[in-house]
């Protein structure tokens, strides 16, 4: 009696604490870290570390959601780079249109410059939309978009790209000719890789690509990350 009341005991904490299971994907999205397990992410949109100032809508878990194909065209340059002794860092993939939403109502609050100084301080916020920085559609919600660095895949720290993440001004961009030697050539190991395996960028941020021939181009999605 005591040995059936023992095993009752143990199923009972094992269904207390099993993972609750998320909700399905949409077809043709995967969870990146089930594809390529050793993948380093940092949602910046789950902290408050971004340029609003705190957690964005739509964000609950750092969870990496790609479409298959862009996923699977990610584990290839993943894989390339650990040829040479690097690896990715990925700060933002799929994005729900809420978290943008989101971003369009922050960036008509005038008066809310939380952050300005270290994301962009050379910028008034009433033109971060006219010069291309805020839009209330992002490809990031189609699932083929992705914001990512390189890491030495010794010590796991980003390489110096000349520039931070999110940063909205000239420092960001491709075109930008006030790089040393060192962060002109680290932009383009990212440039090279991500186009070997056809991502292209966008030349106004070093860390934005999109897959070539994305699964859903015209298609804006709003489910959770988590």
């Amino acid at each position: 009696m005591k040995n059936k009341v023992m095993l009752l005991v143990l199923i009972i904490l094992g269904f207390a604490f099993a993972k609750l299971p998320t909700s399905p994907l949409p077809d043709g999205f995967v969870y990146v870290q089930e594809v390529i397990p050793d993948l380093d992410v940092e949602l910046r949109y789950l902290t408050d570390h971004n340029f609003v100032g705190k957690p964005i809508e739509g964000y609950r878990a750092n969870t990496l959601i790609l479409t298959k194909d862009a996923a699977e065209a990610l584990g290839k340059v993943q894989e390339a780079l650990r040829d040479q002794n690097f690896c990715l860092k990925v700060y933002d993939g799929y994005r729900p249109q809420r978290a943008v939403n989101h971003f369009v109502t922050w960036a008509k609050d005038l008066g809310d410059t939380l952050n300005k100084h270290a994301f962009y301080p050379e910028v008034e916020k009433q033109f971060l939309f006219s010069e291309g920085y805020i839009a209330s559609k992002s490809g990031h919600s189609r699932g083929s978009t992705i914001d990512l660095t390189v890491t030495d895949g010794n010590t796991g720290e980003p390489l110096d790209m000349g520039g931070a993440y999110d940063f909205f001004g000239e420092q960001s961009w491709l075109s930008y000719g006030h790089l040393t030697e060192a962060q002109q050539n680290n932009r383009q190991i990212l440039q090279s890789v991500m186009q070997a395996h056809n991502f292209r960028n966008y030349p106004k941020e070093w860390w934005h690509f999109t897959l070539r021939w994305e699964p859903f181009p015209n298609t804006y999605f709003d489910f959770l990350v988590e």
